[in-house]
């Protein structure tokens, strides 16, 4: 029984997503830019970077995906984050996904 119970442990934890919210971006990076950056740092699952209908251009914030949390770690671990001259805004997201949520609140 508690096998079992340290597998659903670990399967929650494999679902969990941690992501970087990132603000102040230069409208002239690019989200494949910006994973570069971050690359540097982990694994980047993902990068997303909104872009205004209207206008054509991102923004200026998006979202990193790492799988791990120390990956996350080691980007916050640097005091600051600067691309193309601007000073970007980072502010830790780590959440579930929407399913396992739903799955709790049951």
């Amino acid at each position: 029984m508690a096998a079992a119970s340290a597998v659903r442990t670990v399967g929650r934890r494999s679902r969990r997503i941690f992501d970087i919210f990132v603000a102040e971006v230069p409208w002239t990076v690019s989200s494949k830019e910006l994973k570069e950056y971050f690359s540097q740092f982990g694994s980047v699952q993902r990068c997303q970077l909104p872009f205004d209908k209207d206008t054509g251009f991102h923004r200026r914030y998006g979202w990193i995906k790492f799988s791990t949390l120390q990956e996350v770690q080691n980007v916050l671990q640097k005091d600051s984050h600067i691309l193309e001259g601007a000073k970007l805004t980072l502010k830790q997201q780590s959440r579930r996904r929407r399913s396992q949520r739903r799955n709790q609140s049951e």
